[in-house]
C-alpha cells in the first residue's frame, strides 16, 4: 500500500491506511472493538485504540501497565518511534 510520507500527520491518513500500518507492524484487530488493535511480543504486549482525538496506547510489561496517548497531529514516523520503540525504556 502507498502510505503518505511517514512526516505526514496521522490526521492526514485515510483510515485503511493507519489500519493497514497496524498490520505491518503485526498488530491483530480486536474483533470485538474494531477501533483498537493488539500488539504481543515475547516480553510486552500493547492494545492501540483509535479513539476521537488521540491514539491511545496501553502497554503491559510483565507487572508493568503504561498509558500514553498520542495526538493526530503527530507525524506516522514519531508516532512509529515513540510507540513501537517506547517498551525497552518501561525497563527502566
Amino acid at each position: 500500500m502507498d502510505f503518505p510520507p511517514d512526516k505526514t500527520p496521522l490526521y492526514n491518513h485515510p483510515l485503511h491506511a493507519l489500519e493497514e500500518w497496524f498490520r505491518e507492524k503485526g498488530c491483530e484487530q480486536d474483533p470485538q472493538d474494531p477501533h483498537c488493535w493488539k500488539l504481543h511480543h515475547p516480553d510486552w504486549s500493547a492494545d492501540l485504540c483509535l479513539e476521537e482525538t488521540v491514539l491511545r496506547v496501553e502497554y503491559q510489561l510483565s507487572d508493568q501497565t503504561k498509558v500514553l496517548t498520542f495526538p493526530y497531529s503527530l507525524s506516522r514516523a514519531d508516532v512509529d518511534q515513540a510507540v513501537f520503540e517506547f517498551v525497552p525504556s518501561l525497563r527502566d
